[in-house]
């Protein structure tokens, strides 16, 4: 699909699209940068890797297709510094977790003809980093797509074949939306699992040893870096917020019931959270 494709910051996400990329045949050569020279030294010794670079500049001459999988609040100032580096046909999109602010800003930059198209590859987990990365990361995993409304539809159809080439189901969403829609089904349940965490850290440290699986699969997602998490928080404030509250009501109804000895009320939102989880995909 491209000549060469150029990974700015090779953490999970990252490492794991080259990965992909490298053994579906995707590219002839990957070449990547990394802020932090340790990881730029274990990129040399990855197999899927042709060459890394010391800049971020550098690494993006002559690809056809630029992913910046920085963290969210460095992927416009990322996109300015490489701006004057792109090739005027290149597409460059990003994996961040969060889009309508990063599209919008991305509007402002002047990328010497070349396309910056949102994407948000909804896969990775609570590990991080290059050591974790694996080529079937994405596999039947979802991957939404938020162009602006004057994209070039070619370079849509361009970047949605490459998430689709990596086995992934993509849909397409306005950055707003996107942002809409993940502070419900990604941001609030990182969240609830955080805070209930946060709560049980405040109790007797000996329950821990008599917690079963449920509590360990409940909670799984509060392992993530808290740094990114904040960022991303951070990014997604109105939306998460309107989640909060959306959820409060929810709370609230559930205490209410077990208040007033509700049984009808109480089942009903407990038979509506089994059905509701029942039809997730596995």
């Amino acid at each position: 699909m491209f000549d060469q494709i150029t990974i700015l910051g090779p953490g999970l996400l990252g490492a794991s699209i080259g990965i992909a990329a490298s053994e579906r045949g995707l590219t002839n050569r990957i070449v990547s940068w990394s802020r932090r020279a340790e990881t730029r030294g274990n990129c040399q010794a990855q197999s899927w890797c042709d060459e890394v670079f010391d800049t971020p500049e550098a690494a993006c001459r002559g690809s056809q297709l630029v992913i910046i999988c920085t963290p969210v609040q460095t992927i416009v100032p990322l996109l300015s510094k490489i701006a004057e580096d792109l090739a005027p046909e290149a597409l460059v999109t990003d994996v961040g977790s969060t889009k309508s602010r990063i599209c919008r800003d991305a509007m402002g930059v002047d990328l010497n003809g070349a396309t910056f198209i949102g994407s948000h590859p909804m896969a990775g987990s609570e590990q991080t980093g290059l050591a974790h990365a694996r080529g079937n990361l994405f596999d039947a995993a979802a991957c939404i797509v938020t162009p602006l409304e004057d994209a070039p539809s070619g370079k849509v159809r361009q970047i949605s074949t490459f998430w689709e080439s990596l086995g992934m189901q993509v849909t397409h969403a306005s950055p707003e939306h996107h942002d809409e829609i993940v502070a419900h089904i990604s941001h609030l349940p990182h969240l609830l699992s955080s805070a209930l965490c946060s709560f049980l850290a405040s109790k007797d440290p000996t329950w821990k040893a008599l917690a079963g699986g449920g509590l360990r699969d409940t909670t799984r997602i509060a392992s993530g870096d808290p740094g990114l998490w904040r960022q991303i928080l951070e990014s997604n404030r109105e939306e998460v917020i309107r989640a909060i509250s959306g959820m409060e009501e929810e709370l609230h109804q559930v205490k209410s019931a077990l208040t007033n000895e509700d049984a009808a009320t109480l089942n009903q939102r407990l038979e509506r959270g089994k059905h509701y989880r029942d039809s997730l995909s596995s």
